[in-house]
Order: C-alpha cells, then sequence, then structure tokens
C-alpha cells in the first residue's frame, strides 16, 4: 500500500481508502466485518463513513453503517486507523435526520456527538461537511445557477468556530468538506486563516474518467493551498467496471436494485465509458482497475475512497494500487477526455 499526507496534517493515510455506505443496505454486518478486516490487512488504514449512510438515505437505515463500523472498531487498535464522518447538510429528502440537518452549533454537536456514540470512538481523525446548506452546483450539477429563492445567510465564521471546538475538545482531529466548489473552498481555506484556526485538510468530491469537473479551479486552489482531494465514486457507481455496457442489469447491481440512482448512465456517459473499456483491453489491463489506477496518479488525491458489496470486488479495489499507467496509456484516456469531457458531473 502507498500513503500519502492528509492536507499537510502530517497524518498519512492510505491511497486507497475504504467507503461504506453499503454497509447495512446492500452489505450486513457479518460483510461490513468482513470488509473492515480484510482491507486493513492489506494496508488500508483511511475509513469514511456519514451520519446519513447506508445509501440510499432512508430512516429505516440512518445511522447503520456508522454502527456496523462501531460494533468492529471495538475491537481494534483505534490509533493505527484514520476514521473520517460526515455531518449531513440540508436535503428535504433528510427531514427525518435532526428535524431538518443545518450546520448551526447546536445541530453540528447533536450530529458529532451521535456518530462518535455509533462508532464507539472517543474521536474522529476527520468530520467533514457532507454538502454545502447554501444552493449551489453539487450532486450531478455541471453548471451554477444563482438561485434568487436562496435563502441562505452566509454563517461560514460560526461553522469553522463550531468546528474549531470539537477540535479543541480533542474530539475530532482534523476538518473538511464534501462536494464543495471552489469558491466555497477557497472561502473556507480564507476565514479559518483569518480567525487563526486550523484550516480544512481535505475536501471529498467525486472524481472519476468520466467526472474531472475537480480539475477545473478547485484542483488548483488544492494544490497550492494543501487540501487533499478523497475521491468518491471513481468507479462511477460501477459504470466504470464495464458491468453495465450493452444494457445490461447484473442481479443485485446498484443500478439494477436503485434506477434512480443514475448520475453516471446517460446517454454520453455511456459512450465514454465504451471508449475508455476498449483502451484498457488494447493494453490488456483490467478495465476496473485502470479506471481506479487513474484516479490514484492524481498527485492531488490523497485517498482514493473506493466501495464495494463483495469481496471479490473488494480485492480487486484494492489491487489497484499496484498497477501504474504508462504515459501513453494515459495520453489515450486524455484524449477520449477531450472529445467528450465530463459527461457525468
Amino acid at each position: 500500500m502507498e500513503y500519502r499526507e492528509l492536507g499537510d496534517s502530517g497524518i498519512k493515510i492510505s491511497a486507497i481508502g475504504l467507503g461504506t455506505m453499503t454497509f447495512g443496505e446492500q452489505n450486513t454486518v457479518s460483510d461490513g466485518h468482513e470488509q473492515l478486516s480484510y482491507a486493513i490487512e492489506n494496508g488500508v488504514n483511511f475509513i469514511d463513513t456519514a451520519e446519513m449512510y447506508a445509501v440510499p438515505g432512508k430512516k429505516e437505515t440512518q445511522g447503520s453503517t456508522e454502527s456496523i463500523i462501531g460494533t468492529w472498531l471495538k475491537k481494534q487498535k483505534r490509533e493505527k486507523l484514520v476514521l473520517a464522518s460526515k455531518a449531513a447538510g440540508p436535503a428535504p429528502w433528510l427531514e427525518y435526520l435532526r428535524g431538518g440537518p443545518t450546520f448551526s452549533s447546536n445541530q453540528l454537536k447533536k450530529a458529532l456527538e451521535k456518530s462518535l456514540e455509533r462508532l464507539q470512538t472517543d474521536y474522529l481523525d476527520l468530520y467533514q461537511l457532507h454538502w454545502p446548506e447554501r444552493k449551489t452546483n453539487y450532486f450531478g450539477q455541471l453548471d451554477y445557477s444563482f438561485d434568487v429563492d436562496d435563502q441562505w445567510e452566509d454563517n461560514m465564521i460560526s461553522v469553522l468556530e463550531t468546528l474549531d471546538s470539537f477540535v479543541k475538545e480533542g474530539k475530532v482531529r482534523h476538518v473538511g468538506v464534501s462536494n464543495e466548489t471552489a469558491w466555497g473552498t477557497m472561502r473556507y481555506i480564507y476565514l479559518a486563516k483569518q480567525l487563526g484556526i486550523p484550516k480544512i485538510q481535505s475536501i471529498q468530491n467525486p472524481y472519476s474518467l468520466l467526472n474531472r469537473t475537480f480539475d477545473g479551479s478547485i484542483a488548483e486552489i488544492c494544490s497550492r493551498e494543501k487540501v487533499s482531494l478523497l475521491a468518491y465514486s471513481p468507479l462511477a457507481f460501477g459504470m466504470l467496471t464495464g458491468k453495465y455496457l450493452a444494457n445490461k442489469l447484473p442481479e443485485g447491481a446498484r443500478l439494477t436494485l436503485f434506477p434512480k440512482m443514475a448520475r453516471y448512465s446517460g446517454e454520453a456517459a455511456v459512450r465514454a465509458t465504451k471508449q475508455y473499456y476498449d483502451i484498457a483491453n488494447r493494453h490488456g489491463v483490467n478495465f476496473t482497475q485502470m479506471s481506479l489506477a487513474f484516479v490514484n496518479s492524481r498527485g492531488y488525491v490523497a485517498s482514493n475512497i473506493i466501495g464495494a458489496t463483495t469481496m471479490d470486488q473488494l480485492k480487486e479495489n484494492i489491487g489497484s494500487i499496484n498497477l501504474k499507467l504508462s504515459n501513453d496509456l494515459i495520453k489515450e484516456l486524455d484524449q477520449v477526455h477531450s472529445v467528450i469531457p465530463n459527461p457525468a458531473p
């Protein structure tokens, strides 16, 4: 396994991280424990979760992922692991969570305490804001369009002060954001400097061959300000394994079970996927591992957050760390990207 620094925190995290959002929905307690143990035995030390998981989010399974991790974690050497969780932002489909989640000080405190309780730990190594409170472009929206009806009032200073209080209390070591834009990222960095408090160390955004929107202005911000990308959906909900090509819907697969999760399934995304698949075949490499190795190759990625529903998938995903792509292969991937850029933001 390869290890990279999280921002400029001094913490080294595995270049392959374990995403856990299927625990409690597609994966049972025993499945989750088996995945966690295998990942750790093979060098993974970074585990990512969130208060709203399992996915898709619903009242019946909310918090189940953290609880599954917690029953495993209490038997581990906590100090050897880097554990991250996230506080949900506002969403009409999450009214059951904290009465409608916000980033008010009281709500963030409640969210953190509940996560720590479910995870059976005294602290988190990284605590992230899952998505912005304000209306902006994320979750599949490419372009920003200002909404005159957005009721959001700039509370970023208050949010940072609350997160800083968690750090001072020893309940959180570092903080980060997720599904954030260039403006939001830079503003959090700037305000932290003004306040004289620790800055965000990470941003967890989607990144894959089908979605390289991060490579715009956010990449420069993060590179210059030493904020790491924690890349999620590196296989684009499984599209970049090739299993959905030719209109296939394998039994038990995510898009078979949850057809509304069609973020990466548009016509252009399918067309690009086929071209990437052909490149893998021409070079004689595993398509899934090539897709992950591309993400691994990005200099600003601290950890590539993989997820799996079977052990075979997990082993294949973790094994991608051993695949190094040639310059010629990457050049071919870039050529497809230049013709079909970001078909699935």
